[in-house]
This record gives C-alpha cells, structure tokens and sequence, in this order.
C-alpha cells in the first residue's frame, strides 16, 4: 500500500471514530432530554464473557454487556469518567496526534467541580476507561492514536519502515530493536525480509544471550522478545509478520505454568483482551520452550530447579481447564507432569551448560527433532 493509500485509510478510520463519539454523545444528550437515566453498554471483559472459538482457534469476546448509568450511585462517577474519556479521545482523534496513556490520565485528571473529588484518583482508573472505550467504539485505542510505554526488543534479517525512517533490524547491535506500542500499517511496514521464522523469547536477558551469540544470524531468524508477559505491540507486530509474511513463530518460554499461560497468550490471546486477539494471536504458534522431558534430556541438575509454591500449582489446575487447553492431550500431559515434578526451570539456566550451549545446541536440536507441542 503506497503512502497516498496509506493516508486516506488513517483519515478514513479517524472519520468513522469520531462519528462513533458523536453518536455516543448524541445518545446521552437524547436519553437526558426525554428524562431517561443517561447510560452506557459496556462489553464485559470478564472470563464469564470469553470464549474460545473452534475455527478460528483464538480466545473471543462474547457479546455480554453491563450498563453503566449516571443514576446509579456505585456507578455515576464511572460514567462521568466515560464520558470525559471519550471528549478527549474525540480531540485526540481531531489533532491527528499520538497521546501516551500516561498523558491521557493528565488530560482528564482535575477537579469535580463543587466536590473535593477528582475526576481520576490514579492512572489504572482511566487505563481501564480506555479498555471499555476499544468495546463501546468497537476499536482498537493504536487506532484512535493512544500509546503505552514500549516494551519489546527485536533483532533479525527484517528491514523496517517506522515513521518514515529505514531501520536495518540486523545492525543495531546489543540492544536491538524497541518495539513501539502502534504499529499498525503505516507507521511501522515492512521493507526486506530475509528471515525464515520467528523466535519468541520470554526473557529480556536470554534475549541478550541469544543476541550476543548472533543466533538470529546463524539461523536466519527474527528474535522477539516481550519481557515476559508481552505488551500489545510486540504481540501485534508478532501477528503481523507472522499472516503479512507468512513466518512461522516459535514460542520459547520457562518450564513453568506462568511461561506456559505466555505461550497461549501469544497463540489465542488473553482473556482480559479477549477483543484484541484477532489483531494480535498466532493460532499456528508452537511451544518451543523448555519441557519437563528436558530434564532429563539435557540433565539438568537439580540445583538448578526451583520448587513451585501453592499458587503455582492452583495455576496449573486453573489454566488446564480453559477451553483451549481442555482437549489439548500433549498439553495435558505436560500439565501433570509439571505438577508431578513440583518444580519449575527458567530458560536462563542453560547457559550454566555453556555461555553458547543454549545458541549452539539446545535449540538447534528442538528445531532439527521438531521437539516442540504444536496444540
């Protein structure tokens, strides 16, 4: 898509926005005018109102809603906030600028006029307003142009566009590409790849390991790291060069229910997300992380293992019974195993079998055998 296109989409999906607020406000205006209680339907962000969906094999929103009413006293000053949120998210779209969630809480935070109350107490508060806003506008807040703070590294054989500055992702040294929160078509696009598959690391420092050791160079692949739970823009653009490229991903994560629940947020997606799963999901993804058969094939030794506590093993019974795990038998059986085993093992102790070990040997064997679960 050339950048004329490119423009007209953005200023396309920037005019549909702000008619969706104009209405949202007309209604409020129409229910106060006729004496009815102002409101609001939110889409409700709960697991009672997710589920995973057989065909497209990701973790859906339902179409369960909650009302939010200005006469309602447990819920008026939710609506108020609703209210100043989306105002500000119509001059937000209007200026055709990007505004940090952060900068967002300062543009809403003050007084309530008559009351020593403020209209946000905490940033959480209006994050969590913005969330609701994505379902009532039935859009992404990349979207509408608010950002988070960036998170996610990259490295790899992949030529950016991002902003209108070319970035060679394979000579940025030890720090790699930061992966902006938008990252939508447009802002960043993709320019020359020579990649042949994508390499998702849990952890930042294994990252550096692998990175160091020029792994991605060595296996011609892109090497993506989110700092353990991913943010939204590393899961996007995950998902991007994943369907835009056609790259297959691999997950690679600790051998614990915490590094297993981050594998599945990356394939389905995650339940408070639910709505940004087709954006951000790579139902093909496989875990090539460590597994407790691991131990014993690369004997690792035990002074290496970490014991799980109560709530890792309440976990595992947890996420063992989500729909997308339920009838999944190789993950089911890793399932008993790790509580079997009662100990978890972080990707960062296979360096103590040599700083290149994991670089040279661990994974190329997982990737040569196909010891991966592909479920």
């Amino acid at each position: 898509m050339d950048s004329k296109k490119q423009q007209e989409v953005r200023l396309q999906v920037s005019k549909d926005l702000n008619d969706r607020l104009i209405n949202l406000g007309k209604n409020v205006i129409s229910q106060l005018e006729t004496y009815k209680d102002p409101g609001v339907d939110i889409p409700l962000r709960s697991l009672s109102n997710v589920y995973y969906d057989e065909n497209s094999r990701l973790v859906k929103m339902g179409d369960k809603t909650t009302a939010r009413n200005y006469f309602n006293m447990s819920q008026a000053k939710s609506f108020m906030q609703t209210m100043l949120i989306a105002s500000k998210l119509r001059d937000v779209i209007k200026d055709g600028s990007q505004v940090g969630l952060r900068q967002l809480f300062y543009m809403c935070k003050g007084p309530i006029l008559g009351t020593k109350e403020q209209t946000f107490d905490d940033q959480s508060e209006s994050d969590i307003i913005v969330e609701d806003m994505e379902g009532i506008l039935k859009a992404l807040r990349e979207e509408i142009g608010i950002f988070a703070a960036s998170k996610g590294k990259l490295a790899g054989n992949i030529t950016f566009v991002d902003t209108g500055d070319t970035i060679d992702c394979s000579k940025l040294g030890s720090s790699g590409y930061g992966i902006p929160s938008i990252v939508e078509k447009g802002v960043v696009d993709f320019e020359k790849v020579k990649a042949d598959y994508i390499l998702v690391v849990e952890k930042e420092q294994t990252w550096n390991s692998l990175n160091q050791n020029k792994f991605w160079k060595q296996k011609n692949c892109i090497m993506v790291t989110g700092k353990g739970q991913p943010d939204r823009g590393t899961r996007r653009l995950v998902a991007r060069l994943h369907k835009e490229l056609d790259l297959p991903v691999y997950v690679f994560t600790d051998m614990d229910i915490w590094g297993y629940y981050i594998y599945s947020v990356y394939k389905q997606g995650s339940i408070n997300l639910a709505h940004f799963s087709e954006n951000s999901a790579v139902p093909d993804a496989k875990f090539l992380g460590v597994k407790t058969s691991d131990v014993k094939k690369f004997d690792i030794p035990k002074e290496h293992w970490f014991a799980m506590k109560k709530v890792d093993f309440k976990r595992i019974k947890e996420i063992a019974a989500y729909d997308w795990f339920k009838g999944k038998k190789q993950w089911q059986q890793e399932f008993r195993a790790l509580n079997d085993f009662k100990h978890g093992i972080e990707q960062d102790v296979l360096v103590a079998k040599g700083l290149k070990f994991m670089a040279n040997e661990y994974l190329p064997y997982k990737m040569e055998t196909k010891d991966w679960i592909d479920a």
